[in-house]
C-alpha cells in the first residue's frame, strides 16, 4: 500500500476514537466507540485532541485518501492518569491501524515519525500493553523495556504491564 504520514490535527479526533477502540480491543468485548467515549479511563486518551502537549501522526492511504492508522502521545497527569502512567513528565503512547492494514509496516512508520519528533520534547514515553498483544515485539524492537512489578489485571481479566522507552538512549 502507498501511504503518507502527517501530523494529527483536532479534525482527526473522530478517527482517533476509532483507533483507540482498535488499540483497546473493545470490539472483542462487544463494545462500541460510544462505549469508549463514555469510559473516562479510555476517553482521556482522545477527548479534546489538540491540547498543548498532544503529539501524533496519522497514516493515509494515498490511493483512497483515507486514514488507516495513527500513533499518538498524550501527557496524562494528576487525576487524569492513564493505564501506562509513570510520572508527570512522561507521555503515554497509543497506536493502532485498521485490521486490514496490519502487518504492512504502517505501525513501524508511524512509530518512527512519532519518536523522532517526541525526543525533542520528552526524555521518555510509556505505554500499557496486554501480555498477549502481538505489538509487544514491535515495541521491543524499538527498545521499550517492561517496567518491573508493573503487571496488573486489566479490565477484561488478563494481564497488562507498563513499558518505557528512554528516548535519550534509543537509536531512533
Amino acid at each position: 500500500m502507498d501511504d503518507s504520514i502527517r501530523l494529527l490535527t483536532p479534525e482527526d479526533e473522530p478517527f482517533l476514537w476509532q483507533m483507540l477502540c482498535e488499540a483497546a480491543h473493545i470490539q472483542q468485548e462487544g463494545k462500541t466507540i460510544q462505549d469508549a467515549m463514555n469510559n473516562p479511563d479510555l476517553a482521556r486518551y482522545v477527548q479534546d485532541w489538540g491540547r498543548k502537549d498532544d503529539l501524533g501522526f496519522v497514516a493515509i492511504n494515498t490511493t483512497t485518501h483515507q486514514p488507516v492508522g495513527a500513533a499518538w502521545i498524550r501527557l496524562l497527569t494528576g487525576e487524569n492518569r492513564g493505564y501506562g502512567y509513570i510520572d508527570d513528565f512522561t507521555p503515554e503512547l497509543a497506536i493502532a491501524t485498521l485490521p486490514e492494514y496490519r502487518n504492512q509496516g504502517i505501525g513501524t512508520k508511524l512509530l518512527t515519525h512519532l519518536l523522532t519528533v517526541a525526543r525533542k520534547s520528552y526524555p521518555a514515553i510509556s505505554l500499557s500493553i496486554r501480555s498477549t498483544n502481538p505489538a509487544l515485539q514491535l515495541y521491543q524492537r524499538f527498545g521499550w523495556q517492561v517496567l518491573p512489578h508493573s503487571e496488573t489485571v486489566n479490565r477484561v481479566g488478563g494481564i497488562s504491564f507498563k513499558m518505557k522507552l528512554d528516548l535519550l538512549q534509543s537509536q531512533i
